[in-house]
Parts: C-alpha cells; sequence; structure tokens
C-alpha cells in the first residue's frame, strides 16, 4: 500500500469516472471486497465496451481506495445516487477522490481556489505542471518523477478538475475557472460524516475537507447556521468555541433525510 503523506501516481488509472462510478455502485452489495466486485461488475455485462483488463483497474486502482477504503460509504452512496442531482453526486465523489489523492487535494487547494479568489478565469495545463514540479522539488513523492510522468499528473489534475465542474473545458487548450459553491445536502453530508468519525464540534468546523470546496473556517461556520435553519442541527458560537445540537444519530438517518429532500 502506497503511503498516504506522499504523491502518488494512481490518478494514471483514471480520473473522474462519475458514470462507472455510477455503475458500480449499483452493481456492488455491502462487504464486497475489490476482486468480488470486479468479478459481479465484469459479470453484470454493464461494461460492454471496457477490457476486462481496464475494468479491473478502475476497480482496484479508482474505486476501491476511494469508495471502499472506508466502511459504509459505498452503501450510503449507492442509496443516494437515484436522489441526487448531477452536480452533487460529483461534488460527493470529488470529496472521495481528493481524499484518496492527496496531489489532487493539494492542487486544489493551493492553485484552484487561490486562483479562483483572485478572480482569475483561466488554469492552464502549464499551472498544474508548476504544481507537480514544485512538489516533486519539496520531496512529497517518495522517489522523483520523470518529466514524462510529471507531465501526465498535470494533465490529470486538470481533467479532474472538469470532470469534477471546477473547470469548464472553452477551447482545446483551454480550461477556464467555473462558479463552484458546495451544495447544501454535501455540506450536510460532510459534516455529519466527520461528526461520526469521531471529531469534536471545532474540529469539524476546521476540517481540512471544507478547503476542497473553498471553506475556511468561518465560511464553515454559515454553512453550519443555514443547516441549522433547515432542523438538521442546532449550531451555538461564542467567539472561537462553536457547540454544535447534532439531530441524527448516525448517518443512516442522515442518508434517509437527504434522499427524501
Amino acid at each position: 500500500m502506497s503511503d498516504p503523506r506522499y504523491y502518488t501516481t494512481q490518478l494514471q488509472a483514471g480520473l473522474g469516472l462519475i458514470e462507472e462510478t455510477k455503475q458500480l455502485l449499483e452493481v456492488y452489495q455491502p462487504g464486497m471486497s475489490a476482486p468480488a466486485l470486479y468479478d459481479a461488475a465484469l459479470a453484470s455485462g454493464r461494461f460492454p465496451l471496457v477490457t476486462a483488463r481496464r475494468l479491473r483497474n478502475i476497480v482496484v486502482e479508482c474505486f476501491a481506495p476511494r469508495y471502499l477504503r472506508c466502511s459504509g460509504v459505498s452503501s450510503h452512496l449507492q442509496r443516494l445516487v437515484p436522489q441526487l442531482s448531477s452536480a452533487e453526486l460529483a461534488q460527493l465523489f470529488f470529496l472521495y477522490t481528493a481524499r484518496a489523492n492527496l496531489v489532487l487535494a493539494d492542487f486544489v487547494c493551493e492553485v484552484f481556489w487561490p486562483r479562483y479568489a483572485a478572480g482569475r478565469n483561466d488554469l492552464e495545463l502549464e499551472d498544474a505542471r508548476t504544481f507537480v514540479v514544485n512538489s516533486v522539488r519539496e520531496g512529497k513523492t517518495q522517489k522523483p518523477w520523470s518529466d514524462i510522468t510529471i507531465k501526465r499528473i498535470a494533465s490529470y489534475l486538470i481533467g479532474c478538475c472538469v470532470d469534477y465542474g471546477l473547470l469548464t473545458v472553452t477551447g482545446r487548450h483551454k480550461r477556464s475557472v467555473a462558479p463552484y459553491r458546495i451544495q447544501p445536502k454535501v455540506a450536510l453530508y460532510l459534516a455529519y460524516e466527520l461528526r461520526f468519525s469521531g471529531l469534536g464540534d471545532n474540529q469539524v468546523v476546521s476540517h481540512p475537507d471544507w478547503k476542497l470546496f473553498g471553506l475556511e473556517p468561518h465560511d464553515v461556520r454559515d454553512q453550519l447556521k443555514r443547516l441549522s435553519l433547515q432542523g438538521h442541527l442546532i449550531f451555538q458560537a461564542a467567539s472561537d468555541v462553536v457547540h454544535i445540537g447534532w439531530t441524527y444519530k448516525n448517518m443512516e438517518e442522515v442518508i434517509d433525510v437527504i434522499a427524501q429532500g
């Protein structure tokens, strides 16, 4: 298993894979391992244009690290797929892909959002390549990457941002920064998922996952206030201390509410 502290080349196995992920979630059964899911997907006939080898790579190198690493994630997403909009699903898939690929998470937080905040509309392949070159120089990979690998990873970073809606294609080699804001149902999901992972209220507010959506702690407080107004929780804050009354007892209740909403 790769060291989670270092960047890997795992994105080369697949970028957003939104449609493939939806199909695999349809096939998934609770408790399935990656090999079992691959066998079921192969037998399902849902991937007629994908070779067996490619399907194995998608399941083992992409789906498993993103959605099978933590218990319950695939089951929760499976229930939400028919109920959420494309934008909402893309944001949830983005969250798990960024968690599984530190290079993507850092690129979004360190390059995309500063560019967005500065009012810049463009984000080019060269920006991603510069980020990767600097990251390799700073020792964020277990061993130095070749120029070819750097170029590929830079391309994958841009491709992922397009797949998940952070960038739009405006020309053959041009990508533009898209208007991007966390969806309310995604904010609800993330807040409770962090809570049920064992974090305290202040840790939930300051968790780095929010930065994937361009949110600093004061922005997160605003999101939680909105959720409070909708009855999903009770939010209280005094100075830097936050207290949250959590309405739902487990993620299953949260999923029920999101699915019904």
